[in-house]
């Protein structure tokens, strides 16, 4: 029953899938209306209309937004640009004058540690010749202690000698020798 067309109450044509068939007959080309070349002129006239009005508004309106936020973007660019330049050249100049002040800092140190050093040698020899003034006195006294050491036993020894001669002539002739007879034998001998 759905599948039969309904009656028209005013004695038209049926209604469904035979009332396409019959208005193709009629002359209707049954298809969009964009496709009949009979719409084609007010078509053209509306889309060349509907063009000058987008066209304008983009010339007018959007791209002078456009254009301007491009020069905008651009002009910071270039002071960012710009401002990273005399950034870089003020980094430089500072690193230069940071390079002359460590080249000053470590010259002026090398000064200091080379006149230091040769302060501590002026000392050390100063106190070096002090020192061995000291021992010098201190090497005179003690060779002047041992020559009168020496003096004083060659002396001793001369007087054990001269006993020691008496007590041995004694021992052998049997009669005691004088002291001055043994000092001129003494003296003889170079004793």
């Amino acid at each position: 029953m759905a599948d039969q067309p309904l009656p028209n109450p005013d004695g038209a044509a049926p209604q469904g899938a035979n009332a396409t068939t019959e208005a193709a007959g009629q002359g209707g080309s049954g298809g969009l209306p964009q496709f009949d070349p009979t719409w084609w002129p007010g078509q053209i006239v509306w889309l060349l209309i509907i063009f000058a009005v987008l066209y304008a508004v983009l010339w007018k309106v959007l791209l002078p937004k456009v254009g301007g936020a491009i020069d905008a973007r651009e002009g910071r660019i270039s002071g960012d640009i710009a401002d990273a330049r005399r950034l870089k050249q003020e980094a430089e100049s500072q690193a230069a004058t940071a390079a002359a002040e460590m080249a000053g800092a470590r010259a002026k140190a090398q000064k200091l540690g080379s006149d230091a050093k040769a302060k501590s040698a002026a000392q050390a020899a100063e106190r070096q010749k002090v020192e061995e003034a000291k021992l010098n006195e201190r090497l005179a006294l003690a060779e002047a202690d041992i020559r009168a050491a020496r003096d004083q036993a060659m002396t001793n020894v001369r007087g054990i000698a001269v006993e020691t001669a008496k007590a041995i002539v004694e021992k052998l002739t049997g009669t005691a020798a004088s002291s001055v007879d043994l000092e001129a034998a003494m003296s003889a001998r170079g004793a």
